[in-house]
């Protein structure tokens, strides 16, 4: 499958010792201590600092004099290398450490203490003057005798005291067994149910008969009764399930709970407000995403920030970006823009389904038959923007697409007219981290066909829906637009290195198939121009069965042309069977949704829940309301609401994963600067954020010591460090965005 990062986060070299052989492969570790002289009791040796700390023995502990003004956290560090670990053995790593003054953090990590500097297992704690105990357990995936712990103390302003004692990392014990803890087996949308919509919950229970259940109001009445239907065993969640419909019940109010089997789930509202708040929020997230602009308090009570990467010290700014060694001899203005995620790096593939994915949000406001333009117009998103008569979603659009624009290839150089794949930093920097206080040096990597028809097709997009607010720009986008055809055209198959993934995702496709498909799509709905429909009729994707489980996504373009083609007025020849095979695709997701105890439109092969799973979800979602929008028949409006159930609170951990929704929410998402969990000066996410969701592959060390094993829905921790099952992204809050829109409108 395409990923997203497909390997563990590197380090910067730490200081070495001399290497010896590794063990050999499947040999058992030791069931005893790794570590030496953990316990500092007459002597600091073996143990090694970064030439800038100083330390000695006080107290019984390793006491290190941290400085301050250091850019990075492995700038100053204390570690122990030569450890040996075993593939597949489990380790307890466990320190108590203490700093001076509060609020510090610290990474401790187990990794490689030479090239390619791999981590294996991190943590950040914050540290107290009184000092904690800290206990984890992880799996070791690799064979070394190499290994090394590391606790990295740079990165801060100001210079602290950082102490250390019983440090251990025992191998062989046990793995830990972590039981996530799921609240009340009673399992609902936590946020809002439609009036007039779907109402289901989902029942985990032993029993294998039906049980009655009651909805309750906010006074503990009764408004409601009636019986559950069994399930069996969901694969899913591997639990003993029952479903519970209460649909019938259509009266407003706050406050409800659903009772069954002794348990009562948590509350919820029945109405329409808490969908067009989603709708802002969702929308609202990007402006605190934005590059090279200070983001306003006035406009973000608490998110307030520097304009990141505006070459202003310790930046090394994005108004000059040269290229990797050897890919370029120019250097490019790319300031501006969204981060693509919790990191610092700036991506047009990502870019590119995000922008149409906004873009069409808006479009599908001016189309459907329940569009509303004006409830994402002007003054509706508090940007700075706002009050210049357009419409705001549109306008935070535009901080995105004048980067993509900017990332062309200029004329007169090799390869002119394409755009390069990405631009971030270096090396992968450390959290938490403002964007203004990231000092790497920012590099362009090279263009692909893939990130040029991203930009062929999103400005294409975007000229038409501008022309009514900016003619100007929207001619400068056409012509890019054109410009990137042509020179994909005569670079078909520039693709993306996998393993260009040092400092930033590496975002690898080996296939452009589905991304011509979809620039043509629309330069041809912009234009109407005859050679653009010829190669969208003439292209394998327009026939394909392209709705399948997974969904689309920043790899997967060719929905994006189908969905457009199919609700965009325009003269295609054949255009009604295009707009069958939506209907088609939606009639497959509609029989998975009904498949699913948990109600969702999703159930990946052998239960393996793919890198973003969430945003899946809501894409498949996006395909079944699209349905709706072009039959109006009942069942798909029904079906694309009822998948916002999982997202929101109906899902096997009973928790919401948009930050702010629901009692229980995901809010710990990883990210550099949403960062409250290591440090309380930081926010944690905005409302309206969007978690990846379970992760079958469960990349990160974090997620791998706790969810080993895991099954389907149970692949995810809502914790800063698991950057694989708990990242937020400007393409999975897109999702959210064109989901929540749609739902509102249903209102």
């Amino acid at each position: 499958m395409k990923r997203r990062r497909t390997a563990l986060l590197s380090l910067t070299a730490l200081i070495g010792a001399a290497l010896v052989g590794l063990p050999a492969s499947g040999a058992a570790a030791d069931e005893v201590e790794q570590v030496k002289n953990g316990t500092f009791d007459t002597t600091t040796a073996p143990w090694w600092t970064t030439s800038n700390v100083t330390a000695a023995l006080s107290d019984g502990q390793l006491c290190a004099d941290v400085p301050g003004g250091t850019a990075n956290r492995w700038d100053a560090a204390v570690g122990q290398n030569d450890l040996t670990l075993v593939k597949g053995e489990s380790y307890r790593f466990a320190f108590t450490a203490n700093g001076s003054p509060d609020g510090h953090a610290v990474r401790a990590i187990v990794g490689l203490s030479a090239a390619p500097y791999d981590t294996y297992f991190e943590v950040t704690p914050q540290l107290s003057v009184s000092g904690n105990s800290y206990s984890y357990t992880f799996t070791s995936p690799v064979d070394t005798a190499q290994g090394q712990v590391g606790f990295q103390l740079g990165g801060g302003a100001d210079p602290f005291r950082f102490c250390m004692d019983d440090v251990s990392l025992l191998g062989g014990v046990p793995p830990e067994v972590y039981e996530p803890d799921t609240g009340p087996r009673v399992r609902v949308n936590q946020v809002a149910y439609l009036p007039a919509g779907p109402k289901n919950a989902t029942l985990v229970t032993s029993a294998t008969t039906k049980l009655p259940w009651e909805l309750k109001n906010s006074t503990g009445a009764v408004v409601a009764r009636g019986w559950t239907v069994p399930r069996g065993t969901d694969a899913s969640s591997g639990q003993n399930v029952h479903s519970i419909d209460f649909g019938a019940y259509k009266k407003q109010g706050t406050g409800f709970t659903l009772v069954a089997d002794g348990e009562t789930g948590r509350p919820f509202d029945i109405g329409t407000g808490a969908y067009e708040k989603l709708r802002l929020d969702a929308a609202k997230y990007y402006y605190t995403q934005r590059s090279g602009i200070a983001i306003r308090d006035d406009l973000r009570p608490g998110y307030a920030r520097p304009a990141g990467h505006v070459d202003v010290p310790p930046n090394q700014g994005d108004s000059a970006v040269p290229c990797q060694p050897g890919v370029c001899d120019y250097t490019l203005d790319v300031t501006g823009g969204w981060y693509d995620a919790g990191d610092h790096g700036k991506y047009v593939v990502n870019g590119g389904i995000s922008t149409w994915e906004l873009l069409s949000t808006h479009e599908r406001a001016l189309t459907a038959r329940t569009g509303q333009p004006a409830k994402l117009g002007d003054g509706s998103l508090a940007i700075p923007e706002s009050g210049n008569k357009v419409p705001d979603i549109l306008d935070e659009v535009r901080w995105e697409l004048d980067f993509l624009l900017k990332m062309q290839v200029p004329d007169g150089q090799p390869l002119a007219g394409m755009a390069h794949h990405k631009m971030h930093d270096e090396q992968w920097t450390g959290l938490p981290l403002l964007p203004s206080d990231d000092p790497q040096k920012r590099e362009l990597h090279p263009p692909s066909t893939q990130a040029t028809l991203n930009l062929a097709a999103t400005a294409a997009q975007a000229a038409r829906l501008y022309r009514p607010h900016d003619t100007t720009f929207a001619a400068k986008a056409l012509a890019a637009a054109r410009k990137a055809w042509t020179a994909a055209l005569a670079h078909p198959e520039r693709y993306a290195d996998p393993n260009d993934g040092i400092g930033g995702g590496a975002y690898a496709d080996s296939d452009a198939t589905d991304e011509f498909y979809w620039a043509a799509a629309e330069l041809y709905l912009t234009t109407g121009e005859k050679a653009f429909a010829d190669h969208v009729l003439a292209s394998p994707v327009h026939t394909a069965d392209i709705f399948g489980p997974l969904g689309y996504d920043w790899a997967r373009t060719a929905a994006a042309a189908r969905l457009d083609l199919a609700t965009v007025p325009s003269r295609l020849p054949g255009r009604d069977k295009v707009r069958q095979s939506v209907i088609k695709g939606a009639d497959r997701y509609l029989a998975t949704l009904k498949s699913q105890a948990y109600g969702m439109p999703y159930a990946p092969a052998d239960n393996l829940y793919d890198w973003g799973s969430n945003h899946q979800i809501l894409h498949n979602a996006v395909v079944i309301a699209t349905a709706y929008d072009i039959s109006g028949a009942s069942k798909y409006r029904d079906g694309a609401v009822q998948s916002m159930d999982y997202i929101l609170g109906r899902n096997a951990l009973n928790m919401s994963y948009v930050t702010g929704y629901g009692e229980v929410n995901s809010h710990n998402q990883h990210s550099r600067w949403y960062a409250r969990q290591l440090d309380p000066r930081h926010p944690a996410p905005p409302d309206g954020t969007l978690a990846g969701g379970p992760n079958s592959s469960i990349q990160d060390p974090y997620a791998q010591s706790k969810l080993q094993g895991c099954v389907g829905q149970f692949c995810y921790i809502d914790d800063i460090q698991s950057w694989s099952t708990n990242e937020h992204t400007i393409n999975w809050n897109s999702a959210l965005t064109r989901m929540a829109s749609f739902v509102a409108d249903q209102g």
